[in-house]
C-alpha cells in the first residue's frame, strides 16, 4: 500500500486531535512539547515529509536526546515518539512495522526516583515568612493548602469557593473537565480533604479580604483567583519557584553564596534556576514524608492525596532510614 505523503508537523497535529478526547489536558501539552521538539529537529534535517523516516533517523535523535536530558526523560520521551510513529503507520505515512523498531532507553530504579522536596523545616520557616508579611495572599494560600494537604497542582486549581467547607472544616475536590479543571486521576482523584482550623481561618480570612471577586470563563467562582479569572498553572508554579527560594524567607541570606544583586534567579521568570528553589510537586513529597514521620498510617496518606501504596513508597516518602527505624519503633516486638 503506498504511502500519503505527510509533513511531521501535519502528522503531529493530526496525533494530538486523536488523543485529545482521552487524555488530560496536562498530558496532551506534554505530548505536544515532546512531539514539537522532535519535529523541529526533523526540519533541521529537511525532512519535509514522514514517508521517509526510519530507524535510523530516530535513533539519532534517541541518542542526541540522552546528551542533553536525563535518561528518564529520555525515555519518556521517545516513549510518546512510538506512539507518535505507531499513529503514522495507521493513517499510512510511514511504513508498516517502524515502531516496533524504536529502541526505548532501559532505566534503573534510581533513574526513576526524584528526590526534589520542601522538607519540613523549609515549609514551617516559609509559612511563618508568608503569614507574617503576605497573610492571606494568593501566594500564602497556595503554598499553605499545597504543604498541608499534599494536594496535586491539578487539584488546587479546581477548587471554586463552593468547594471550600468551612463547617468540617475541609476542601472538596472534584473533576470537571467540561470546564476546565479536569483532575490527573479523573473522578478517581475526586476526594474530601479535612484541613485544619488554622488552615480554614487563612482560607476564610483570604476570600474576605484578598481575593478578586471574579468568575472564570465558565461562570464559576474558582478559589485560587486573579483579575483575569482563576489562576494559572504557571502563575502558582511561579509563586512556589519564588517562595522556595532560601534567601526570600530566611532573612536574605543565600546558602549558595550568591549576591542578591548579580544572581540570575532574582526575577519572578527566572526564580526556578535558583539551586534551593522546588517545584510545587516538591511540596507534594514533602506533605508525604513529614506525615508518614509524624505517624500517618501509610494509607491513610495515600487516600488523602490519592496516590497508591507502591507509588507513595516509592517515590515520595523521602523519611531517611533512621526516620523510617523510628515510624517501625511502636509496632515492635519481642518474638
Amino acid at each position: 500500500m503506498a504511502l500519503k505523503p505527510t509533513p511531521p508537523h501535519e502528522a503531529m497535529n493530526r496525533f494530538l486531535k486523536d488523543k485529545k478526547p482521552g487524555v488530560t489536558h496536562k498530558t496532551l501539552k506534554n505530548y505536544r512539547t515532546t512531539l514539537r521538539q522532535f519535529c523541529d529537529w526533523l526540519d533541521t534535517r529537511n525532512v519535509t515529509n514522514i514517508n521517509g523516516l526510519d530507524s535510523e533517523i530516530i535513533q539519532q535523535y534517541k541518542e542526541i536526546r540522552l546528551t542533553q536530558v536525563k535518561v528518564i526523560t529520555a525515555r519518556l520521551d521517545m516513549m510518546t515518539i512510538k506512539q507518535f510513529i505507531e499513529f503514522c503507520e495507521h493513517i499510512q505515512a510511514v511504513p508498516r512495522g517502524l515502531a516496533e523498531m524504536i529502541r526505548i532507553p532501559k532505566t534503573d530504579e534510581e533513574d526513576e526516583i526524584c528526590d526534589d522536596i520542601l522538607t519540613r523545616q523549609e515549609a514551617i520557616a516559609l509559612l511563618d515568612y508568608l503569614n507574617k508579611y503576605q497573610y492571606a495572599t494568593n501566594r500564602h494560600v497556595s503554598l499553605l493548602i499545597l504543604w498541608k494537604t499534599g494536594m496535586r497542582l491539578s487539584g488546587l486549581r479546581a477548587l471554586d469557593i463552593g468547594d471550600f467547607d468551612e463547617g468540617r472544616p475541609a476542601l472538596e475536590i472534584r473533576h470537571r473537565p467540561a470546564t476546565g479543571t479536569p483532575l490527573k486521576n479523573k473522578s478517581r482523584g475526586e476526594r474530601d480533604v479535612l484541613v485544619t482550623p488554622e488552615v480554614a481561618e487563612v482560607v476564610r480570612d483570604y476570600i474576605d479580604g484578598h481575593r478578586e471577586d471574579v468568575e472564570d470563563e465558565y461562570s464559576r467562582k474558582p478559589l485560587l483567583a486573579s483579575k483575569k479569572g482563576r489562576l494559572r498553572s504557571t502563575t502558582i508554579q511561579r509563586y512556589v519557584y519564588t517562595a522556595t527560594r532560601p534567601c526570600y524567607y530566611n532573612g536574605g541570606d543565600c546558602p549558595f553564596e550568591q549576591d542578591p544583586d548579580s544572581c540570575e534567579a532574582m526575577t519572578w521568570n527566572t526564580s526556578s534556576k535558583c539551586p534551593g528553589s522546588v517545584s510545587p510537586h516538591a511540596l507534594r513529597r514533602g506533605y508525604v514524608t513529614a506525615a508518614r514521620n509524624a505517624g500517618q498510617p501509610k494509607d491513610v496518606t495515600g487516600e488523602r492525596v490519592n496516590m497508591s501504596g507502591p507509588v507513595l513508597e516509592k517515590h515520595y516518602d523521602k523519611g531517611a532510614h533512621n526516620e523510617k527505624a523510628e515510624r517501625r519503633k511502636d509496632y515492635l516486638r519481642d518474638i
